[in-house]
């Protein structure tokens, strides 16, 4: 549907259904633009919220990916990591992924649209993305996926103990 349709938008999030949900298809740089365009709308967070908290907390556990899952999804997780990178870098990656499936895909392009989305969730007045107080910052600019992953290890098992 139209992301820019407020009505719209509150009538999926209300039938929303695990089920009904397609992990690959989310991946796509059209949805993750939409889903910035419908999470401004207020009506349609409180919406999702519920079921996004059901999940989370559905054994065995989860680990969520968003611009809010730390400060409002799931604020009393018992790890909180806030995943960034440079712009610029984060372009590149998503350009790479993009271009697997679009060669003419274009890398200014993706650079301009994550930087539009990035400045309207940071300003949105609902949920807007920022780390929570109590998550702990991981950089990923100059790591590759590998490196990542055992930084996130070591930080899980020293909260472990």
């Amino acid at each position: 549907g139209d992301p820019g349709n407020e009505a719209e938008a509150l009538a999926q999030a209300l039938a929303l259904d695990i089920a009904d949900v397609d992990a690959d298809a989310l991946r796509g740089e059209q949805i993750g633009q939409a889903a910035s365009r419908v999470a401004a709308f207020g009506k349609v967070r409180a919406a999702v919220l519920p079921f996004q908290r059901r999940f989370a907390a559905a054994p065995p556990g989860a680990v969520l990916a968003g611009r809010d899952i730390g400060t409002v999804v799931c604020p009393d997780a018992d790890a909180k990591i806030f995943v960034t990178a440079s712009v610029e870098e984060r372009a590149r990656r998503r350009y790479e992924e993009l271009r697997q499936r679009d060669p003419g895909t274009i890398y200014a392009a993706v650079l301009e649209e994550l930087r539009l989305r990035d400045r309207r969730d940071q300003e949105r007045a609902v949920a807007p993305l920022r780390a929570a107080p109590d998550a702990w910052v991981l950089d990923t600019t100059d790591l590759d996926a590998d490196a990542a992953f055992e930084a996130v290890r070591a930080y899980i098992d020293r909260l472990r103990g």
